[in-house]
């Protein structure tokens, strides 16, 4: 299993009914086919880390998370969910013993990087924000 979670909170300015459609745009990422599960919700750490929110999805494999990262769902979602964002944090892990698995991901997610700027550009911002 591939784990990623996302810690984020919301930007300043954004109403409540943007970030409940932003929760819904997540929760269906989180719900496409190659997903095992997947849930969104509040963040119960340390307030003054500074998030509110976290994202966690998990896949099966490379395989599944290739299809993950292309989903015509996630692709749509992005635009939905990175421009309402700030203070993205990552942290992903497997339980597959096989020490190829995080190159196999970091691969897969260099080529959608490079295959979409743009997404590449709005993640980059919401991490720095």
């Amino acid at each position: 299993m591939i784990v990623n979670i996302l810690r984020f909170a919301f930007r300043p300015g954004t109403t409540k009914e943007r970030q409940s459609e932003v929760l819904a745009a997540m929760r269906r990422t989180a719900s496409v086919e190659s997903a095992e599960y997947g849930t969104v919700g509040r963040d119960l750490g340390d307030p003054a880390e500074g998030f509110s929110h976290a994202y966690c999805v998990g896949v099966a494999d490379l395989d599944a998370l290739e299809r993950y990262l292309y989903d015509p769902v996630h692709l749509a979602g992005d635009d939905d969910i990175l421009p309402y964002v700030t203070r993205l944090s990552a942290v992903r892990f497997t339980d597959d013993p096989d020490p190829a698995v995080g190159a196999g991901m970091a691969a897969l997610v260099q080529a959608k990087l490079a295959a979409y700027p743009e997404w590449a550009r709005q993640l980059d911002e919401a991490a720095r924000r």
